[in-house]
């Protein structure tokens, strides 16, 4: 059993007269860790995937809502953005039942949220679930267990199920999830008109990770206009499949202010879209998929621990770079990603104009500088 941290953060939420929202993609363990919570209080738990549980919940009375939920104490409500005005339903539930914890989770934010906003406001917490991270998994097996296990993790990925089984059955699992499955909801919402394009745009930003990517050029290879390609990467944004990473750009004319780099929340789905799990030692591609392994672990960190911290790429038009910069309250973390070791250097451009900057050039041996860096 690997404990989530997400778990503690919402036991100390519980019962505070707000709903609890958990985000994450499917199959990162959300419905696992909600059932956790009904073991330990008690409780009754809603699969909103059912389309009864969606007819139950949808445009009722509190006298209705109240006759669903019985007397128990604590009631989940799971893939909660497919029932329709759950925002509503949530409201009156909050405000009409003081005595009920309320616990609602989404595979999507992007309808979830939208629906939520203006019902909920001053009345939710809010958490998002990521696939393991490399912080729980050294929790529960141990520093020398994860080390061992660490080109595994960059090949199949974090998800449970991928990150716990053998090889040929994380592949087997990463492959179905990497097919509709993962982003069904999406497609369900309707805002995918060209579901084909959906799947080359993944394809296509896959194979360039770790590089600045330009919608116009993504626009040409996928054969969809410009403002498609935005609207759709914002949606596998908000479906917790992808995220970005703008450029930094503060003191030099030469830096970049308009690209910006596109990653996987998990490489084992970045390496199933493009179907290609050869070992790390053998790749073309080992570096750019370090780095995003390593970048996305370092995200998860911020998140599970609540950071604020801004996190960048730089680079310049002559092409000097920094794979990840991260801005907090006590300065600048800047680091350069390596998946060997050996030499690498910070570039002095960037150290003059930035120079109460930590600096911090990284490979497989030392991972942890950049993942468990100070906030």
């Amino acid at each position: 059993m690997i404990t989530r941290i997400a778990e503690s953060i919402i036991e100390e939420r519980l019962f505070r007269e707000k709903v609890v929202l958990l985000y994450g993609a499917r199959q990162t363990g959300k419905t696992t860790l909600v059932k956790e919570l009904i073991k330990r209080h008690g409780g009754i738990y809603f699969n909103a995937d059912e389309p009864d549980i969606r007819l139950w919940f949808a445009n009722r009375t509190s006298s209705e809502l109240r006759s669903l939920v019985g007397t128990a104490k604590l009631v989940v409500i799971d893939e909660a953005q497919r029932v329709e005005n759950i925002g509503l339903t949530l409201k009156l539930m909050v405000d009409n039942f003081p005595d009920v914890q309320v616990v609602a989770t989404g595979s999507s934010s992007f309808e979830l949220a939208d629906r939520l906003k203006e019902p909920l406001t001053g009345r939710k917490y809010e958490m998002i679930l990521p696939p393991f991270s490399l912080e729980e998994m050294e929790t529960a097996r141990g520093p020398l267990e994860v080390d061992r296990m660490l080109s595994k993790s960059v090949i199949y990925g974090m998800y449970p199920e991928p990150a716990l089984f053998g090889v040929a059955e994380a592949c087997e699992r990463l492959l179905e999830l990497a097919g509709s499955y993962l982003y069904k909801d999406v497609l369900l919402l309707g805002q995918i008109r060209h579901p084909d394009a959906l799947e080359k745009l993944l394809r296509a930003l896959a194979l360039q990770v770790g590089n600045e990517v330009s919608y116009t050029e993504l626009a040409g290879l996928v054969g969809i206009d410009k403002n498609t390609v935005e609207t759709y990467i914002r949606i596998l944004e908000q479906a917790f499949i992808l995220f970005r990473l703008p450029p930094f750009s503060r003191n030099l004319r030469t830096e970049l202010k308009k690209m910006r780099k596109i990653y996987f929340w998990d490489t084992g789905i970045r390496n199933a879209v493009i179907n290609n799990f050869s070992p790390l030692e053998t790749r073309p591609d080992a570096g750019a998929l370090w780095e995003n392994f390593l970048i996305a672990e370092r995200i998860k960190y911020l998140r599970n621990h609540r950071s604020a911290n801004s996190s960048y790429f730089w680079r310049t038009h002559q092409q000097q770079e920094i794979d990840y910069i991260e801005e907090r309250e006590r300065g600048l973390l800047s680091v350069e990603i390596k998946s060997q070791s050996g030499r690498g250097r910070i570039p002095a451009t960037f150290s003059r104009a930035y120079p109460g900057a930590e600096l911090h050039v990284i490979s497989t041996a030392d991972w942890r500088e950049l993942v468990y860096a100070d906030l």
